[in-house]
């Protein structure tokens, strides 16, 4: 039987970093994308030989798609994908140029790569494409782009999932909703949150439960629930600074 296999996109950020670490103790052969490989050394040095790093520019649809797509051709099947990329601001007056780097990022960006990464397990046949979201995406928010951007990506992962059963493929498709202080965290905010080895746990195991939506961690489960039912007059009156 062959090596299994796993892409991470946005291979910089902590939780990435987690992932990576554990998948590679489980004998999961990696690839790697990242912004800043120089970054990235200090952990590809604790990683096995055989794993694999390229660099990407997120705010290049294309080279985006190219480089995933290229980087999947040196893997004998690619068993899952995980995209880990995402951008945001806390500047209320909504600066044009803050907004749109969002939209590159969290649209855009996303995408493109959610898209090539569908279109190969098309062709695989078969294969589990994971992306950490945000239990943002669930209601609206100060940071106006962002919490509209990761509405965006749960909606195109559900779309996918729909069109993985129109094929009647067994592709996967599984939404990562991080909570507002794991998202921080995972940035490497020293804010209260669970500790990167807790959430790359249960990330996990939640694939491999081939859960569609998962709350990162549980306990925003039902924050999520209350924050979406919670009347318009009380929930504006939020403080956000």
């Amino acid at each position: 039987m062959s090596q299994l296999s796993a892409i991470i996109v946005g291979a910089n950020a902590g939780l990435s970093q987690m992932l990576a670490h554990k998948l590679a103790s489980e004998g999961v052969r990696l690839g790697l994308l990242a912004a800043d490989l120089d970054a990235l050394a200090p952990t590809l040095d604790k990683l096995p030989d055989n794993t694999l790093a390229r660099e990407i520019n997120i705010f290049d649809a294309d080279a985006s798609r190219a480089a995933l797509q290229s980087l999947w051709q040196q893997f004998d099947g690619v068993q899952l994908v995980i995209i880990n990329t995402a951008a945001s601001h806390q500047e209320l007056d909504l600066p044009w140029a803050a907004d749109r780097q969002v939209l590159e990022v969290n649209v855009t960006g996303f995408t493109a790569l959610a898209n090539a990464a569908f279109a190969e397990f098309r062709e695989q046949k078969y294969g589990q494409l994971a992306a950490i979201t945000s239990i943002a995406g669930e209601r609206g928010g100060a940071s106006s782009a962002f919490h509209a951007s990761k509405a965006f990506q749960q909606n195109y992962l559900q779309g996918l999932r729909l069109h993985a059963q129109r094929l009647k493929l067994p592709i996967t498709i599984s939404d990562l909703r991080l909570g507002f202080m794991e998202k921080m965290q995972a940035r490497g905010s020293k804010a209260w949150g669970s500790n990167l080895n807790t959430m790359a746990t249960q990330i996990l195991k939640d694939l491999k439960r081939a859960r569609h939506t998962s709350y990162i961690t549980r306990r925003w489960r039902l924050i999520a629930w209350l924050g979406r039912w919670l009347p318009e007059f009380i929930y504006n009156k939020r403080k956000y600074k």
